[in-house]
């Protein structure tokens, strides 16, 4: 009959307590990293596997942690996801995904699936339709730690990550502004949200340190989509004064902005300029290449993994944590859909 390797037999191995070889396991402080090193390669030279349920009625935990992302379809948010899922798998922690499809009746859902599966903490990203934020209140209230990643709502002083939008914005509208363009539009995105709303004042601010008047007829605010950005292109296009380039909110509604330009015959980036936001992997395949903002995304997952980590193992009360916000910053990646000179 096979022995099942357990924690004390792997701590008769190496002439260690049991609670040191559990803490190595578990990357718990009070190890140093030479002994969880030794732990977790004997563990795994021995076969070791956790009883799952065993160790979750003792310790009071899954090491499961839930992450809720407004769509799978977004390449943005896979890769974030890949940052998180990396950190977890150091931390022996799974990871569970749920898709918002930008909603916030499916933000609830994922929430009441994450608490009856009795997750450890949960990321999230906000959908762009949630306006009523009292869904993430209530895991707060319940003590169940939570971060917020890209999307997030400083008024409900949850700890996050995000990019820095302003200064993102700015950079790519001063980018037009040197390579010649002299009427340059913004597609802008939900207000409600402030990654939109910051990205919209980082284009403004653009314009006026360059003494150029910020006309409210060349902001166009539409969904965030593809479709958004081809009928922002025939809103601009028939004013009296058309502009020259634009700056669009994200990728997916620069692609748009392309498409359309492309349909009507006019050339990028030569009669018209065209930058986004998130350095989607489509960017660099399409013709023209799309220039755009990175948001460092991989680095997004793994910051907001390790601050959820910090509530996880924080002894305190959560609903009392203190709120701690990482801003990255964002990384210009310039194609040939705005270098015109």
């Amino acid at each position: 009959m096979n022995h099942k390797v357990t924690i004390a037999d792997i701590a008769r191995e190496l002439n260690l307590t049991g609670a040191t070889v559990s803490r190595a396991l578990n990357n718990r402080k009070g190890t140093s990293e030479e002994t969880r090193r030794m732990v977790q390669e004997t563990a795994e030279r021995m076969n070791y596997r956790r009883d799952r349920i065993a160790y979750s009625l003792r310790s009071g935990r899954t090491n499961i942690i839930g992450v809720i992302i407004p769509s799978a379809e977004i390449n943005f948010f896979g890769s974030v996801v890949h940052g998180i899922e990396s950190m977890a798998n150091k931390h022996g922690y799974s990871v569970l995904i749920y898709q918002s499809n930008e909603l916030p009746e499916y933000e609830i859902k994922g929430i009441e699936t994450f608490l009856s599966s009795r997750v450890d903490g949960i990321l999230a990203s906000i959908a762009k339709e949630t306006t009523d934020f009292s869904h993430y209140l209530e895991i707060k209230e319940r003590g169940v730690p939570l971060v917020f990643f890209d999307r997030a709502n400083d008024s409900l002083n949850i700890p996050s990550v995000v990019i820095n939008d302003y200064k993102g914005a700015y950079i790519a509208t001063e980018h037009l502004i040197r390579q010649g363009y002299k009427r340059i539009a913004h597609i802008a995105g939900q207000q409600h949200l402030k990654i939109f709303k910051d990205r919209l004042d980082g284009y403004k601010a653009a314009l006026e340190a360059y003494g150029i008047p910020v006309e409210n007829e060349l902001v166009y605010y539409g969904n965030v989509s593809i479709d958004a950005g081809r009928q922002a292109i025939q809103h601009l296009l028939a004013l009296s004064r058309p502009p020259d380039a634009v700056f669009a909110v994200e990728d997916f509604t620069a692609l748009g902005a392309v498409k359309e330009l492309k349909d009507k015959k006019i050339e990028i980036p030569e009669a018209f300029g065209v930058v986004g936001f998130a350095n989607e992997s489509f960017d660099e395949h399409i013709t023209p290449s799309l220039s755009s903002i990175d948001q460092q995304t991989v680095q997004m997952g793994k910051e907001a993994f390790r601050l959820l980590m910090e509530l996880i193992e924080d002894k305190g009360d959560v609903r009392e944590h203190t709120k701690s916000k990482i801003v990255l910053e964002p990384v210009a990646v310039f194609r040939q859909s705005s270098m015109r000179r």
